[in-house]
């Protein structure tokens, strides 16, 4: 029964104006057309548990992401793959990453620090701010009683020993050992080890036994003494350079005592390398093999590796097929691997292109900045983007980047907080993601309408940090 002053409203009205009905005429139209008429709808994001990035373009969601949080439910693998052309914002973004995962207290990172000014990598403000001394690989400051990482540390097993000295000759010399100079290696380094036991064996123990083998080595295997020196001749010569050659001193003693391998953040500052030369896939192979026979451990630490100029890595069969062993232990002993590459081309067409592929392969997350278009478009064709991922690359502005989880594709602001903005955005030269950018603007009265947003959700970001801060012991899986 209708309401009394509803029923004598619709009498008066029915008495003045006639009785009125509407009818609802069907509308034809096409799927394209229509599409128009609904509110746009976004993709699920990937939870709520872990680091907050940033947040979605396209629904303006926070985006909360962390591989530990999602493997084994919507992540196969932990691995993070960062592509992109200088100045869009790769370095802020691995930056805040760190200093945020760094608030869970069963974290752990090292990174390696290819790029720096001033004498210092680009991560000391970080590794300062938190009380840390980074580990400056430095051939000038070894040869001045500098940091030394001994390939032969007891800390090392024997086998990985021997692999790590195949790896540094192979890398060195540009192709794999034969079997008589692996021979006169492995009968070389199983002397050093069973007759120096006062003190760490070091490089020059191995160059001068592959000098002057012990008759015991020829006899073993019925051949002359002159056949063996021979045959390790051109081992002793690749492993002379680390002793007395431009690496010196950086890895002919015994390592130095007082690196902590238990701080939270360990930094390999390696900006005193040139990039170019064979001493950066060398010592990359140096320090893959070390971290894995000191630093990974079944403690229930989670362990995140950050190469910087990964393609360093993966260019170099040999160190990228380490590497490929080094990313197996991420389902064991939770590690992830984050590498950070200009371009996709750099791996995939160089020397190392199956190695490379497989590296690739292992990196269920990928994060996507600008590239130019043909650029873009042979990334999408590598790793599988969606048609309309590839088109919107070339047109991202810096800070904004793809984000593919495993399929899951975003398109996500990354945000920064003003604690972090002083550690992140440096005033260095060619730094990426410049706060000149922002400074050169202030007088546009739009630009700072956008900043003042920017501010609200940053200040959105502080807070979740800050409450992670106190819940990090009960969420942390």
């Amino acid at each position: 029964m209708r309401d009394p002053l509803t029923a004598l409203t619709d009498t008066f009205t029915s008495f003045l104006f006639g009785k009125i009905e509407t009818t609802r005429l069907p509308v034809r139209t096409s799927t394209g057309q229509a599409q128009a008429v609904y509110l746009p709808t976004a993709a699920p994001g990937l939870g709520d548990s872990g680091v907050i990035i940033g947040r979605e373009v396209y629904s303006g969601k926070g985006y909360i992401y962390d591989p530990f949080q999602l493997y084994g439910q919507q992540l196969p693998a932990p691995h993070w793959l960062v592509l992109g052309e200088s100045g869009n914002g790769k370095s802020a973004l691995e930056k805040t990453y760190v200093l945020r995962q760094l608030r869970f207290r069963d974290r752990q990172v090292v990174v390696l620090d290819a790029q720096g000014e001033d004498g210092v990598g680009e991560w000391n403000l970080i590794a300062e701010e938190l009380g840390i001394t980074p580990i400056r690989l430095d051939p000038m400051a070894a040869l001045d009683m500098g940091i030394r990482l001994n390939p032969l540390d007891p800390a090392i097993t024997t086998t990985g020993q021997l692999a790590l000295l195949r790896t540094i000759i192979e890398v060195a010399m540009g192709h794999g050992l034969d079997e008589r100079s692996g021979f006169a290696l492995k009968v070389a380094h199983a002397y050093v080890n069973e007759t120096i036991v006062e003190r760490q064996p070091v490089l020059m123990d191995i160059v001068e036994q592959l000098r002057h083998p012990e008759p015991e080595s020829a006899e073993a295997m019925n051949v002359a003494i002159d056949d063996v020196r021979a045959w390790g001749l051109d081992v002793a010569l690749v492993l002379d350079r680390l002793v007395d050659g431009d690496l010196r001193g950086m890895f002919d003693g015994p390592t130095t005592v007082g690196i902590d391998l238990d701080a939270p953040l360990i930094v390999f500052d390696l900006s005193h390398i040139d990039r170019n030369s064979i001493a950066m896939p060398i010592l990359m192979a140096i320090i893959g093999v070390w971290l894995e026979h000191t630093w990974i451990r079944p403690d229930r630490k989670k362990r995140i590796f950050l190469v910087e100029e990964a393609w360093h890595i993966i260019s170099s069969p040999f160190v990228a097929q380490l590497f490929q062993r080094l990313l197996k232990f991420g389902r064991r002993l939770g590690l992830s691997f984050v590498a950070v590459v200009h371009h996709l081309s750099d791996v995939v067409d160089g020397a190392a292109a199956k190695e490379a592929a497989a590296i690739l392969k292992m990196a269920s997350t990928r994060t996507i900045y600008a590239q130019k278009a043909d650029e873009a478009r042979a990334t999408g064709r590598v790793i599988g983007l969606p048609r309309w991922a590839v088109e919107i690359i070339p047109t991202l502005t810096p800070g904004i980047a793809v984000w593919d989880v495993n399929g899951n594709v975003q398109v996500v602001k990354h945000l920064v907080t003003e604690t972090e903005r002083a550690l992140v955005f440096t005033d260095r030269a060619m730094t990426e993601s410049s706060r000149d950018r922002d400074l050169q603007l202030t007088d546009d009265a739009l630009r700072a309408a956008e900043l003042e947003a920017e501010e609200r959700a940053a200040a959105f970001v502080e807070q979740h940090l800050s409450d992670l801060d106190d819940s990090s012991e009960s969420t942390v899986a």
